[in-house]
């Protein structure tokens, strides 16, 4: 089978590989889209968790194509996607090959099979859909006044439409990309802003929404800046949720401002106990994922695809490598 295979530092390389046979309890799927993560783009640079060679790729959708023992053989030819994370402890995409290979292997217990004809390249956002529905369910979006959120990238606008189907409102968004605000927008964002025109006026800018107090703060951003203008922002018994993602920066607020307006910190991490609810808001159309797709690219057509998510452009959300094209 074809492949992209991660070979060293920075290299990506189209290449043939052995075809995967599933065991006891798997199955295989023929990848039919998958998305490129950030994350995607820091493993391909290198890091700890994972060698050389690897294949990346754990925001896929597909079909089962071949199952092992003890697999309910009606599995095969449904559509689906999977929770990534398996049996063993690692994930598919990452200590397992993923999705930028034309054939991938996964637990059968994983796999939610979905309706026959759903768009592959919105199932492929499943999975960003799941770790934002985790945070919201560890938010606890019962909580009662308006939300802010940090962040125009894919999970802070898949954050802010869950807001917005929870009935939270008025919701505020911070981000740096015209494009990303105006779709947050669409997403039931009722004020937005753009921090490049504000500059060390954030805090200032945020409050002159005339907005009593944040009971509810999304930090989606990563940026160390944004999470102390979080803590900063929150009403007094306010929930901040941290799902971004900060690399080794350390924390720098006064742990006596959490104490004595006595907020929640709230971490989030991957996806969890989110799968069910994320499909079934999938295949409902409950969230607009599709707007999340601005790009898709025939899978041989990888280079092009992994420049566009490093340029950080404005017009680039999310692009999706197709594994079905000629």
């Amino acid at each position: 089978m074809k492949a992209i295979v991660n070979t060293g530092p920075g290299l990506l390389a189209w290449q043939d590989v052995p075809m995967p046979e599933p065991g006891r309890r798997q199955v295989r799927v023929r990848t039919g889209a998958c998305a490129i993560c950030a994350t995607d783009i820091e493993m391909i640079q290198g890091w700890d968790r994972t060698g050389f060679p690897s294949i990346p790729g754990h925001e896929w959708s597909g079909t089962v194509d071949a199952v092992g023992p003890d697999v309910d053989p009606t599995l095969v030819g449904r559509l689906c996607v999977a929770e990534n994370v398996l049996s063993d402890g690692g994930e598919v995409g990452f200590e397992h090959p993923g999705g930028y290979a034309e054939y991938l292997v996964t637990d059968a217990d994983k796999i939610y099979p979905l309706p026959a004809g759903y768009s592959l390249a919105k199932a492929a956002l499943i999975e960003p859909l799941a770790v934002c529905v985790r945070g919201i369910n560890r938010l606890r979006c019962d909580a009662t006044g308006p939300a802010l959120v940090f962040g125009d990238g894919p999970i802070g606008l898949l954050m802010i439409a869950l807001l917005a189907r929870s009935g939270i409102c008025p919701i505020v968004a911070v981000g740096g990309r015209g494009s990303r605000l105006e779709l947050a927008t669409a997403f039931g964002a009722v004020h937005t802003i753009n921090y490049h025109r504000v500059g060390d006026r954030l805090t200032d800018a945020v409050r002159e929404q005339d907005i009593a107090g944040y009971m509810s703060v999304v930090e989606a951003s990563g940026s160390p800046k944004a999470m102390k203008a979080a803590l900063s922002l929150a009403a007094r018994t306010g929930r901040v949720l941290v799902v971004g993602d900060y690399g080794q920066a350390p924390a720098s607020f006064a742990w006596n401002h959490l104490l004595h307006r006595e907020l929640e910190l709230i971490g989030t991490n991957a996806s969890a106990g989110a799968w069910e609810e994320a499909v079934r808001l999938a295949i409902e159309d409950r969230v607009p994922l599709d707007y999340l797709v601005t790009h898709r690219l025939p899978a041989e057509r990888f280079e092009e695809g992994i420049a566009l998510m490093q340029r950080k452009s404005d017009e680039v959300i999310k692009v999706v490598l197709d594994w079905t094209a000629p």
